[in-house]
């Protein structure tokens, strides 16, 4: 009789539809799941807890193992509850947890899950297997119509905020990826894509996939090394020419960084982005005070790119219970970084400002307004305030029609 392992990805406070989106994928578990599968392992998929005796697909499944992912450590939680869950539904099974929180912290997590097993790090035998995405399809109607490829693992740097050298301490380059590209849309899941040694050969090979139509577009979810683009400024073209959409790159710390950011920027512009498809990387809540992020964020206004801003955890934080709507929150609920001046009410106006501004790229309008984004007003009243030429004129203009306003070139408080 064949071994059966059941993987479980537990039920992370992900919405539904957003299940199969490329940023939730449980891709460590796809690959894993090729890789039981090549050593004649059953496996099925489960994502999130089931109902128990009513799932009866799974309970005729009995699997002798169980093996869980985590995620961030924020989201022990819900980690815990997956291994309560099936040690009850299937209490012969062992249960084993892996994945990013299990990695970080598997102390931690062997004695707050409970579970028999903590395997922490890479599987690296798994790293070779196309993913089984037909787990995917079958649990879920919505296809997949991208795939996610790793031309590298672990990263160059070593930021004091990154815990990529904890679970990949090695930085680990293919030469090749070419045999890897099954579907025409890629996203690249690297932690330092342009730090790859061979990244010319790579985008070389790309570009030709592209001319023959192999693929359409490409993403990297991590961005792109600014640094790196500072000193091969040829790659801005190329990552163009392969179809590279949403490029980003990292402003990562203070005010004073922005000519080095700017000159990024250009190297993207020079290669053929448009200002406004480019995503400047900040990281808030974190050491760089409130009124210095929002110099920051008023300069990416001036360049007229968006921000991808990234509200800082701590990496041994165990809980996150932020909720943008809710007023006077405590570092009881989520982390606060005091220490430099921030407050509930600091982080979520600086995430509505950024929010406003990058509306505002997005659409090449000047100011925000609420009646405008909601469209309460007629088409014509927002192209006359649009053609307006100064900002004062904008304002009497904006009164006078009793419409709220918001310009985003000044540092806004709550």
């Amino acid at each position: 009789m064949k071994k059966r392992i059941l993987l479980v990805e537990p039920d992370f406070p992900i919405p539904i539809k957003s299940k199969n989106h490329k940023n939730f994928l449980p891709i460590g578990l796809l690959k894993i799941a090729s890789y039981l599968r090549s050593k004649g392992i059953e496996v099925k998929l489960v994502r999130g807890i089931t109902k128990g005796i009513t799932d009866l697909d799974i309970l005729s499944f009995n699997p002798q193992e169980v093996w869980i992912t985590s995620l961030f450590t924020y989201w022990a939680k819900y980690v815990k509850d997956a291994v309560r869950h099936y040690k009850h539904v299937f209490p012969n099974a062992k249960i084993v947890v892996g994945g990013i929180y299990a990695s970080f912290m598997p102390d931690h997590c062997k004695k707050f899950t409970g579970c028999d097993e903590v395997k922490e790090g890479v599987l690296h035998e798994a790293e070779k297997y196309f993913p089984a995405y037909d787990l995917i399809t079958n649990a879920n109607p919505h296809p997949i119509d991208y795939q996610i490829i790793h031309t590298s693992r672990g990263c160059i740097r070593n930021c004091e905020f990154c815990g990529v050298k904890k679970i990949e301490p090695n930085f680990k380059p293919k030469s090749s990826v070419k045999e890897e590209i099954k579907k025409r849309k890629v996203v690249f899941y690297d932690n330092n894509f342009l730090a790859n040694t061979h990244i010319e050969d790579i985008l070389r090979e790309l570009i030709d996939l592209k001319k023959r139509k192999k693929i359409l577009w490409c993403e990297s979810q991590s961005g792109f090394d600014g640094r790196v683009l500072k000193e091969r400024p040829y790659l801005g073209e190329l990552l163009k020419k392969v179809g590279f959409r949403d490029p980003r790159i990292a402003w990562d710390w203070g005010y004073g960084q922005f000519q080095e950011i700017e000159e990024q920027i250009g190297i993207l512009r020079t290669g053929g982005y448009n200002s406004q498809d480019i995503y400047v990387f900040m990281l808030y809540n974190w050491e760089i005070p409130f009124e210095e992020m929002e110099r920051k964020r008023i300069k990416c206004w001036e360049w007229k790119v968006q921000i991808a801003d990234c509200r800082y955890r701590p990496l041994d934080q165990t809980f996150d219970e932020y909720n943008p709507w809710k007023k006077d929150q405590t570092k009881e609920d989520y982390h606060i970084h005091t220490e430099a001046g921030w407050t509930d009410a600091l982080v979520k106006q600086f995430r509505k400002n950024v929010r406003r501004q990058n509306i505002c790229v997005r659409h090449s309008f000047p100011f925000f307004s609420n009646v405008f984004e909601k469209k309460r007003v007629e088409k014509e009243v927002i192209r006359a305030a649009k053609l307006i030429k100064t900002k004062e004129e904008k304002i009497r203009y904006l009164q006078q029609i009793q419409a709220d306003y918001w310009f985003p070139d000044e540092i806004t408080y709550p």
